[in-house]
């Protein structure tokens, strides 16, 4: 005989969802105040929801402490883990129930990385949200690992992202691929070659878009040559590689090509491929391979595959 106070698939468990999200947006906020502000409610009521969470299933889910935050106990994070799965099958239904029709109604959470934004993001909101009017699209950028731990955790429903050191527990499928290409200032010496090599830029500067898989894909391109860079400069940013270059500091390296080679600025840049040529980086929507998707996720999965992604037109290699 089982030993939880419920035996039956019909019985209820004694802690309710909101008790659950109380303790997720807890997990997430890293503070009961935080978690608090993120539901609307006082601290104090979401204090007492988690406590009484605990005393329900008989376990300490979390440490509390005053200026030092929340820290899920081991029995916390199974508990967090179970718990999105849970609100996540209850926004399906509700979604499910809420709607007589075929359309997508509920929110789909989409990931990005950041220099993959202005590529896939118009498309998405303006042609894809236009498709289907009572999605709620929310969109987080953040660095590929980042990604991946909110594609595990059920934050995000899909992400769009580079096919560089991409994980097992994902499931993918590749849009487009391109190679990187170097910026330099547009009175660089070289602004005028067809193509530049990269040993020929070897003793100069170099602005690094230091943000994972960006920042081991340019370090190995380097090293398949031969060659270590000069950094100069490191940032998370792209348009600050974009800008940096512009005002001369150095040249960059990046994947994602603008269709605009010119800073509004007045620290115009121009957009170089490299000889010998780089192997192109391939661009991936990704899923996670333990989750359902939702239909949601599968219809702009689908959408992505289809899509006649607005690529900028190589430089012309002479």
């Amino acid at each position: 005989m089982s030993d939880l106070p419920w035996s039956s698939s019909v019985a209820t468990p004694p802690f309710t969802l909101r008790q659950l999200a109380y303790l997720v947006a807890a997990a997430e906020a890293g503070t009961i105040v935080g978690a608090a502000e993120l539901v609307h409610v006082s601290p104090s009521a979401m204090s007492d929801a988690i406590t009484e969470l605990e005393r329900l299933v008989g376990e300490r889910l979390c440490v509390r402490r005053k200026a030092q935050g929340l820290t899920l106990t081991s029995a916390g994070v199974r508990a967090v883990a179970d718990a999105r799965l849970l609100l996540r099958g209850a926004h399906e239904l509700y979604a499910a129930l809420h709607t007589s029709t075929d359309a997508l109604v509920g929110p789909l959470a989409i990931g990005c990385f950041p220099t993959l934004a202005p590529t896939v993001l118009p498309p998405l909101l303006s042609d894809f949200g236009a498709s289907h009017p009572r999605l709620d699209i929310e969109v987080i950028e953040a660095d590929q690992d980042h990604l991946v731990e909110l594609l595990d955790s059920g934050r995000i429903d899909v992400a769009f992202v580079y096919d560089v050191r991409l994980p097992g527990r994902v499931k993918r499928t590749t849009l487009f691929a391109l190679p990187p290409h170097v910026l330099l200032p547009a009175n660089h010496p070289r602004a005028t070659d067809p193509v530049v090599r990269l040993k020929d830029l070897i003793d100069e500067d170099f602005i690094m878009l230091d943000a994972p898989p960006s920042r081991e894909n340019v370090l190995t391109t380097f090293a398949a040559q031969g060659l270590t860079p000069r950094i100069r400069h490191r940032t998370g940013n792209p348009e600050v590689v974009r800008s940096l270059v512009g005002r001369g500091l150095g040249y960059g390296m990046l994947i994602q090509r603008h269709s605009d080679f010119s800073d509004a600025k007045g620290f115009p840049l121009v957009m170089k491929d490299v000889s010998p040529p780089i192997p192109p980086v391939a661009v991936d929507v990704i899923w996670s391979a333990d989750l359902m998707p939702t239909p949601r996720a599968e219809a702009v999965i689908a959408f992505a595959k289809a899509a006649n992604w607005p690529l900028p037109a190589p430089v012309p290699v002479s």
